[in-house]
C-alpha cells in the first residue's frame, strides 16, 4: 500500500507556495482520495456494526507534557482560539494519542502536545492567497521559537501543522502524521472504529464539541473561498469535505 503523504508537498513546498496546489499534486491528492475510500468504507461499515476496537488511554493515569514549552503553548491556545477550536484542539491531542499508542508508533509526545494545540491558529481567520495550515505553522513555529524550543523542534512543529490537511499524511501516527490523525478522528470520524466507545464518550465529556460540525464547516467554507487553490478548497470540492463532517459520528 501506498503510505503517506504524495511527494512534494512538504513544508518546504507550503512555506514557498502558501499551499497553492499544481493541477499534478491535485491529481496525487485525488489519487491518495481514491486508494483510502476502502478504508473509510471499512471502517464505517465497522461502526455500523457496533464492531469497535479497543484504542483508548487511561485518563487516570495520563500525565499531560508539563514542559516550559508545553505551558506555553497551552496558555497561547487559551488565548487565541475560541471554545470551539480550543476543544477541538484538546480532543486532536487525545485521539492522536490514542490511535498512536494502538498502532505502536513513536513520537515525541511533547511536540505532538504543542502541534496539536497550536494547528488551527489560523483556522478562524483566513489569510487570502494563503493556506491556514501554513499561516498558522508559520505562527506556531515563531511562537515556540520564543518559548524556547530548538530550531529542530520548531520545525517539527511546523512540518505538522503545514501537513496536518494533506491526504495520507495520517497513515503513520508520528510526529509529522500525529496532528493530522487526530484530527481527522474528530472531524469526520476517520479511525473511530478503532476506538474504544466509552472511553469517546468520556472524552467529550471532558472535552465538549459545542456545535463543532457546523463550526468547522463554516471556518472551511471560508478558507476555501479565501484560498481558492487551497487544500480547503479542493477537500470541498473533490473529497466532498463538507458531507463527510456531517455524517460524522458525533451528534454536533
Amino acid at each position: 500500500m501506498d503510505v503517506g503523504a504524495p511527494v512534494g508537498l512538504d513544508w518546504e513546498w507550503a512555506r514557498r507556495t502558501g499551499g497553492a496546489l499544481s493541477g499534478g499534486q491535485r491529481r496525487q491528492l485525488t489519487a491518495k482520495l481514491v486508494a483510502g475510500v476502502p478504508r473509510l468504507v471499512a471502517g464505517q461499515a465497522a461502526l455500523a456494526l457496533g464492531r469497535r476496537r479497543s484504542g483508548r488511554v487511561d485518563f487516570a493515569e495520563l500525565q499531560l507534557p508539563d514542559s516550559r514549552l508545553a505551558k506555553a503553548a497551552e496558555e497561547e491556545a487559551r488565548e487565541c482560539l475560541s471554545t470551539h477550536v480550543l476543544e477541538h484542539s484538546y480532543r486532536s491531542y487525545f485521539f492522536g494519542r490514542a490511535l498512536a499508542e494502538f498502532d505502536g508508533t513513536t513520537y515525541d509526545d511533547e511536540l505532538a502536545y504543542v502541534s496539536c494545540l497550536l494547528h488551527d491558529l489560523r483556522l478562524e481567520h483566513p489569510t487570502p492567497g494563503r493556506c491556514f495550515a501554513v499561516t498558522g505553522a508559520e505562527r506556531a513555529v515563531e511562537f515556540v521559537l520564543g518559548a524556547g524550543a530548538t530550531p529542530e523542534q520548531a520545525e517539527t512543529v511546523g512540518a505538522a501543522i503545514a501537513a496536518h490537511l494533506t491526504i495520507g499524511v495520517a497513515d503513520t501516527v508520528d510526529d509529522l502524521g500525529f496532528v493530522s490523525a487526530g484530527a481527522a478522528v474528530d472531524v469526520f470520524g476517520a479511525r473511530m472504529s478503532d476506538l474504544d466507545p466509552s472511553w469517546v464518550d468520556e472524552l467529550l465529556r471532558r472535552h465538549p464539541r459545542h456545535n463543532f460540525k457546523q463550526h468547522v464547516t463554516e471556518a472551511f467554507t471560508n478558507e476555501a473561498a479565501a484560498v481558492p487553490d487551497g487544500r480547503a478548497q479542493w477537500l470541498i470540492r473533490t473529497a466532498g469535505f463538507r458531507h463527510l463532517i456531517a455524517r460524522a459520528p458525533f451528534s454536533e
